[in-house]
Parts: structure tokens; sequence; C-alpha cells
């Protein structure tokens, strides 16, 4: 199973997910219920809100209830999918073309499209493998095994701030398996990085699984730090400033995800070190900081020095951050409230053309003059993931329609009715919750793009202040730790054959349930600390 969860494609091929033959045989099915299940839930919601709605709003109703089931059972791929939910809302007359179609092309789908470049460049360069590289080299990692897997997850978790979940997940998998190699040969008693090793095996030294999730949990958990980091972000961000008419800007995400993001890192570790520790053998004093540095120095040697494609990528993405974090900062108290940058910079370079901007640089800053060589070409800028940026467009068309018909506040006055929901923080804990379940069982970007809207027209219905809830379901959707096919992130870990599944149901579990206790502290804490009320 693919989940398109804003991923782009790194040069190497990522490992493939392994599947049981069980698995396989459950994913066929799961599609053909799709098929089946789909135009049933199309014809049944026409047929149950002949009542209640609208024309627009029961063709609306209808056409969500087949692309949730599509989006669940991915029957077709996810972008498709939104496609045709767009589609059948022109077709229906829900809403004109122009109207339905707009959102593809919303300025938060170009900083999509900008900060994809981005992540490309640093691929296509091999600026993400210098920076984990250079960043474990640090004489305080060392050989120590706890020490190694903080250092593994901090890094993953700091380049998935920038680069997508799968990209990260590719990338340090290899570096993962290098170290855990330079461990593993101490621990079997090596010591001097000459006599050869046995294979690693899972059952015997769960540490190699404890580095696996830290890998695969950490890129999800560090997308969660900007809002470029994952899809969800953009889309709470984006339904939020067209429903609600508030503006996150890239620093006010920040100040919020950051403190959720280092506390979530720090249970991480303790979590997976706890439950996969490292049992090294007795060595030569030393031994696994010797080989461990041998490795990640014959790592670097291989990347050579800086090139002048890493070096432009760099410049490129410190334009990209400084540009989104800066306006914030002006913003700060320590500044006057009409200090002229600040509000030129808010009016003539938000996130997007912020992005725009970094992304064409790529293009400008030559490689080699002499031959016309530039640090990005088209043909690979092309190599973006542009399904991801359709499912996002197709989401976020499909959102605000609900509310435009009607069908959202009608939605939302039927669950609050029945749940009888109406304290804030009890529907914080309700949305993050269902998020973080649904993406379980689906694509984060589609458990977003499924959640949120329902979950502010919830709060209006029931007069609830929306944010908290909206973010509480925008963050917990980005949480699918317990299986392979939760994220791509996992399945790459899980094909590696060192993480058994019981282990990853287990860690993912906790770590669900920690999360929602830190999603809920954080945002009880920082959003009215924030003015995010």
């Amino acid at each position: 199973m693919t989940h398109a969860d804003g991923e782009t494609q790194t040069p190497a091929t990522p490992p493939a997910e392994a599947l049981s033959p069980a698995e396989a045989a459950f994913e066929r099915w799961r599609r053909v219920a799709g098929a089946l299940l789909a135009p049933a839930a199309f014809a049944l919601t026409l047929l149950l809100t002949r009542a209640h709605l609208t024309p627009e709003g029961r063709s609306l109703s209808a056409v969500l209830a087949a692309v949730c089931v599509l989006w669940v059972t991915e029957t077709l791929p996810l972008p498709v999918t939104a496609l045709l939910g767009a589609q059948l809302c022109i077709v229906l007359g829900v809403a004109p073309a122009k109207t339905v179609l707009a959102y593809f092309a919303g300025p938060i789908v170009f900083l999509f499209i900008g900060s994809f470049m981005l992540a490309r460049a640093m691929t296509l360069h091999g600026l993400d493998r210098r920076i984990a590289l250079g960043v474990l080299s640090v004489p305080w990692v060392g050989g120590h095994p706890a020490r190694v897997l903080a250092g593994m997850g901090l890094v993953t978790g700091f380049i998935s701030m920038w680069v997508s979940n799968t990209a990260t997940t590719a990338m340090m998998l290899p570096i993962a398996l290098g170290v855990l190699g330079a461990l593993h040969h101490v621990r079997s008693g090596g010591g001097t990085g000459t006599s050869p090793a046995p294979p690693m095996d899972a059952r015997a030294w769960p540490y190699a699984t404890g580095m696996m999730l830290m890998i695969a949990y950490s890129a999800s958990v560090g997308g969660l730090g900007t809002p470029v980091g994952t899809p969800p972000n953009l889309i709470g961000i984006g339904l939020i400033r067209r429903t609600l008419g508030v503006e996150i800007s890239f620093f006010r995400w920040m100040a919020l995800a950051v403190p959720m993001v280092l506390v979530m890192g720090i249970a991480l570790f303790a979590l997976l070190y706890a439950l996969h520790p490292a049992v090294v053998a007795a060595a030569k004093p030393g031994g696994a900081s010797s080989d461990l540095a041998d490795y990640l120095r014959a790592e670097r040697q291989r990347l050579g020095p800086w090139t002048t494609g890493q070096i432009n990528t760099l410049i490129a993405f410190a334009v990209a951050v400084v540009l989104w974090v800066l306006p914030g900062v002006l913003s700060l108290p320590m500044f006057p409230p009409d200090f002229a940058p600040a509000k030129w910079l808010t009016a003539r370079m938000p996130e997007s053309a912020a992005a725009l901007v970094a992304a064409i640089l790529l293009f400008v800053l030559p490689t080699d003059a002499r031959n016309g060589e530039f640090t990005l070409t088209w043909p690979e800028a092309v190599k973006i993931d542009w399904g991801t940026i359709l499912l996002f467009g197709g989401g976020l068309s499909l959102g605000t329609l609900m509310f435009d018909t009607g069908v959202a506040r009608a939605l939302g006055e039927s669950i609050t009715a029945h749940t009888g929901t109406h304290s804030l923080w009890a529907m914080t804990a309700l949305s993050t919750a269902i998020a973080i379940v649904l993406s379980e069982a689906t694509s984060n970007t589609a458990a977003a793009n499924m959640v949120i809207p329902v979950v502010i027209a919830l709060c209006q219905s029931a007069k609830i202040p929306p944010l908290p809830p909206a973010l509480g379901a925008c963050l917990g959707a980005s949480y699918g730790f317990m299986l392979p096919v939760s994220t791509p992130p996992n399945a790459i870990a899980y094909g590696t054959g060192l993480v058994p599944i019981p282990k990853m149901i287990r860690a993912g579990i906790i770590f669900d349930v920690l999360g929602f206790l830190i999603i809920m502290a954080g945002l009880r804490v920082l959003c009215p600390l924030l003015g995010l009320m």
C-alpha cells in the first residue's frame, strides 16, 4: 500500500514494503470492498439527506461519503480520488468549475511546490546526508548506544522538519544500518574492526529494532515542527485560514509545535530505549567509539568536499527559512507595533512567495557557469510529488465546500446533539483521538482532510472556540505508529526485517497514547499564550 503524505522521491529507491501473504490478501480485499462500498455510500447518503439539506448539500454529502470510503480503502490512488471528488462536485452542480478548481492553485499549494523543490535539491546534491553525518560525528555521540540512538533521532527529526518524512527515512536508513553494523561488530566481539560479525538479529539484539523505529517515528514527529514538514500541517493552516479567517504564520506555528516536538522526542527516546535496550558485550575500551567513528569518517570521505550544488542549496534554504521566520520575529513585543519591515514582509512576502523565491534561486545559482549548469534543472524539479499537491488541493476544495453548502453546519449540529460534547477541551481531546485513530488506517493527509473540517463545524455548532480542537486534529493526523501500513516511514523501517510486527504495535500503541497526552498538554498551555483560542 502506498500512502501520499507529501513525500518527495530520493535518488535511491527506498526499501520496498514487505507484506506477508496474509497482509497482501487483506490489501486486495480492502480495495475490492472500497469499489463496492463507495457507490453504496454515495447512494445511501443521497437518500438519507433528502429532507435535511439543499440539493447542493445533498450532492456534496454523497460525494464526501464516497471519497472517504475510497481514501480509507485506497481502491484508487489518493490523488485520483481527490480529483474524482472535485470532478463530481462540478458535474453534480455543487459549485461551478471556477470555484471548485480554484483551491488547486491557492497560495498554500505554491508553498508546497517551493518547499518540495528545495527538498528535491537537498536530496539531489546530498546536503541532507552531509548534515546528518556531520551531526552524528560530533564527539558527544561517541560510541555509547543511548547517545547514538538519541543522536539518530535528533538528526532525523530536524531534517524531517524541512524534507518529507519518507525522503528523510529513506536517506537516514542506510546511515542507521551502517551505525548499527559498527556497534554490532563490537557487540559480537570484533572490537578491532577486522574480524567478521554474525548477521544482526532483531530477536537477539532488540536495540536494532529500537534504532529502526527511532528513524521511522522521528521522521513523523519532526514533520510536525514546521508548516512545510508534513502536509497535514498545511491542510490545517489552510482550512483555518479559509473557514475561520485566522492567519497562523510560519513563526507562530513553530512557536506552538516545536516545544511539543521536543517533548515528543524525549518521550520517544525514553520509550524506545526502555523497550529495546542495548546489550553490548565487553570489548576493548573505546571499541564502539572507534568502529562508529571509522564508519562515519568513511561515509563523509565518500561524500567528498563541499560541492557548489550543496553550497547553493544551503543558500536557497537559508533564504527560505529567514523569510519564513523573520516576519514573526519582527512582530515580537520588542519591536514597534507598526514596524515597517514587518508590515512589508507580511504583505509582500508571505510564506508561499518566500518558498517560490528560494525555489527560483535554485534555477539561478550556477554550479558550472561556464557550461550553463545550475543547482536545479527542470527535469529534476518536476520529480517532486505532484500527487500530494493534487491530494491537498482536492481536500481543501471539498473541506471549504462543506462550509459553503451548509453541510459542515448540519453535520456539526447532528454530531453535537448525539455526543453532547460542549466543553472546549473535551472537544479537543475527541478530535485529537479521532485523528490519531484514523491516521492508523489511512494516509495522514487523507485523515487531516476528513477530520479537520468536521471538527471546525462541530465547534461552531457547539459555540466552542474552534482553534484548539482543529489544531489537535491537525497534529493528531500525523500520528500513525502502530502498523507498517500506517505511514511510509513505518513501512520502510519494517522492510529492513529488523522490526517484528508485535514490537511495532507495542511501541506504536504506547507512543500514540503519549502523543495524545503531549498534544493535549501542549495545546492547553501554548494556545492561550499564543492567542490561539
